[in-house]
């Protein structure tokens, strides 16, 4: 009989920022420091998740807790007046 092997899928929200320099800096909030980059989109996804792989593989290692990431996470901009600019 085959053995059934499951994996459980961990989804965590991900930030892509365009750099100074071209291309993208990506970050995991739920990851602390768990930062990648990428000249392209598609670069950074792929740079992101071997970071992210390579973050919970030391977790794991050090026998720490995996972070979940709930499911009710809000992202959104808030504005704030800008200190420079005097109305």
């Amino acid at each position: 009989m085959a053995k059934s092997l499951s994996k459980k899928i961990l989804k965590y929200t991900v930030i892509f920022e365009p750099a100074e320099e071209g291309g993208y800096v990506v970050s995991v909030p739920a990851l602390p420091g768990c930062v990648s980059q990428g000249e392209t989109f598609e670069e950074a996804v792929s740079m992101i998740k071997d970071a992210m792989k390579g973050y919970l593989e030391v977790l794991k290692e050090e026998k720490q807790e995996i972070p979940q990431e709930g499911s009710n996470v809000v992202i959104t901009q808030i504005s704030v007046q800008n200190p420079a600019v005097s109305l």
